[in-house]
């Protein structure tokens, strides 16, 4: 059995979040570069939380400059099993308005500048993202939500754009066409990687604004954006307030393989892999590496 540590990755506010235990700001190195910061190590009713604000605190960091790897290794090296993105988005659906929240389930990465996987030349592998997101860790979003009296919309797709420009509307109009749901800059590589380190992932969207389609929001406002996302972030609090309340304190198995995603994964055997990168793989890949 393994104990549930439950990670977040998100911005400003989530970090002071009510009722924290034993709050330590603690630099974890790792093999991959320089994680966005220091990871906030505490218990939120008994359950150990990690937190990583993902821009830095003070948002230092663009979409591009985030090292994905390096934040995902360092979550990992703290013993996290479940990980939280909570992320502002554009809207890219009528329905879903600036304030409201979306559990997303589906991806489409369009970023082009970032290292994408842990694996490569020395040590392929390939795992599956047909079902990037945890359902039991979705599920239990939803009914931590649901306790809050938190309106928040089921199923969508989180349209992962490079940045640090907003889309043109043309570019907009096409994701609308593709059934997109949401527009963001940061879940992706960062659910890619998350499955590669077998961590049960799941997205909040955070709607702040209807993107630049909308016949009445022509142009993406960053003081508009600013002000939704500082009322936000109060139910974000409350969310995970009650996530981790009534997470369950053993990791549960995901019906998905999110946690076991390297069993079927590695293309390259023992004696063909590159030493040095299998030494850096020791957090993430660590539990089928070992095998010899």
């Amino acid at each position: 059995m393994t104990q549930s540590v439950l990670g977040i990755l998100g911005g400003s506010g989530l970090y002071d979040l009510p009722g924290l235990s034993n709050p330590m700001w603690t630099r974890v190195a790792s093999p991959w570069g320089t994680p966005s910061d220091e990871i906030l190590f505490a218990e939120l009713d008994g359950l150990p939380v990690r937190f990583l604000p993902r821009h830095g605190r003070g948002h230092r960091l663009s979409p591009t400059g985030i090292n994905y790897r390096a934040n995902i290794d360092a979550l990992k090296r703290t013993g996290v099993t479940d990980l939280v993105s909570v992320s502002a988005c554009g809207s890219l659906k009528e329905e879903h308005a600036p304030g409201d929240f979306v559990l997303v389930d589906q991806f489409i990465d369009r970023t082009f500048a970032r290292e994408k996987s842990f694996f490569g030349d020395g040590l392929v592998a390939h795992v599956s993202l047909a079902d990037p997101v945890s359902p039991l860790l979705a599920d239990a979003l939803a009914a931590a939500a649901k306790a809050e009296g938190i309106a928040i919309a089921r199923g969508g797709t989180y349209l992962v754009m490079e940045g640090p420009q907003f889309s043109t509307r043309a570019e907009s109009n096409l994701y609308r066409s593709w059934g997109a749901s949401v527009i963001g800059m940061t879940n992706m590589p960062e659910a890619k990687l998350a499955r590669e380190a077998e961590i049960c992932y799941a997205t909040v969207a955070m709607v702040t604004d209807y993107d630049c389609w909308h016949d009445d929001h022509r142009e993406v406002d960053v003081a508009a954006i600013i002000k939704v996302l500082g009322e936000n972030a109060h139910k974000a609090q409350r969310l995970i307030g009650a996530l981790a309340r009534d997470f369950p304190r053993i990791h549960p198995k995901c019906p998905y393989g999110s946690d076991t995603a390297l069993d079927v994964a590695i293309i390259t055997p023992p004696d063909a892999r590159d030493p040095m990168l299998t030494a850096k793989l020791d957090a993430v890949a660590g539990r089928v590496l070992g095998r010899g």
